[in-house]
């Protein structure tokens, strides 16, 4: 897969030089704090434009992950309220720079919750949520109220915002640490999120340092983990979607990491 369009989760300092540092097509970071609620914040010198602008002159496609703290299947007004403004925010923001997609988790309800209400949720969210880009909702690792966890609760929200207005926007991003962390088999992992919703936009392919069904998200680098490397190449390979490496280090460690997954693919 000589095609494959490979890259990694950056410093957002300068994006464009980062992703240069690992001679990748494509790179992802977030826009100011990913534990805060103040909005997001561009560093890039010049601003949105110019780095929109270089973005494209240098073939880089450009990949927003929006913050941890954005929980909008919460059955919690004062962060489900906070978390659709900062999720309209980063869309915003991430349109303006021309990212190619705006990468948001699940989310959770209370384990006194019932799943529906978190689903019933998305959908408002989506309704709500102008969104200009694609919007990558991501498997996450832990939880036992997670709604993207189990495959049964992604199938939950896919169902709920199957035909709400904007939903033919939102597509999915596979983590593998996740999906082995969270207890689904990686052997077939692809089969069953395409089964579900007919795309995979973007893997974000790590190595775990947790066991199958632990519900640890702790990344690691490529064959230092303990995820089987073959089924890591596999769901590369099947995914078929660009990928983002949330894996440890700066771009030694990275371009360390591009070479072995190339090497098994």
């Amino acid at each position: 897969m000589s095609e494959l369009r490979i890259g990694a989760h950056v410093e957002q300092t300068d994006p464009i030089a980062e992703a240069q540092a690992r001679d990748a097509p494509l790179v992802q970071f977030f826009l100011g704090n990913p534990q805060s609620y103040k909005g997001p914040v561009l560093a890039y010198e010049g601003g949105p434009e110019k780095l929109r602008a270089d973005a494209e002159a240098a073939g880089v496609d450009l990949y927003v992950h929006a913050p941890y703290l954005i929980n909008v299947a919460t059955t919690n007004n004062r962060q489900r309220i906070p978390s659709r403004k900062l999720l309209q925010q980063h869309m915003d923001a991430a349109a303006e720079i021309g990212a190619r997609g705006l990468i948001v988790h699940g989310g959770h309800v209370t384990d006194d919750d019932d799943p529906a209400k978190g689903f019933d949720n998305w959908r408002k969210a989506i309704a709500a949520t102008d969104i200009k880009i694609p919007l990558l909702i991501e498997n996450t690792a832990g939880g036992t109220n997670a709604m993207t966890r189990y495959l049964e609760r992604i199938a939950g929200v896919w169902a709920a915002i199957d035909g709400t207005e904007g939903a033919d926007q939102v597509g999915f991003c596979l983590d593998t640490c996740h999906a082995h962390a969270g207890g689904n088999p990686l052997d077939t992992i692809v089969d069953d999120v395409l089964r579900i919703t007919g795309r995979i936009d973007l893997v974000h392919c790590n190595d775990s340092r947790d066991d199958f069904d632990s519900g640890a998200d702790r990344h690691a680098n490529f064959g230092a983990g303990r995820i089987d490397p073959d089924l890591l190449a596999a769901v590369v390979r099947d995914a078929g979607a660009p990928v983002v490496c949330e894996t440890p280090g700066g771009a030694a460690e990275h371009l360390a990491d591009f070479a072995w997954l190339r090497e098994r693919l």
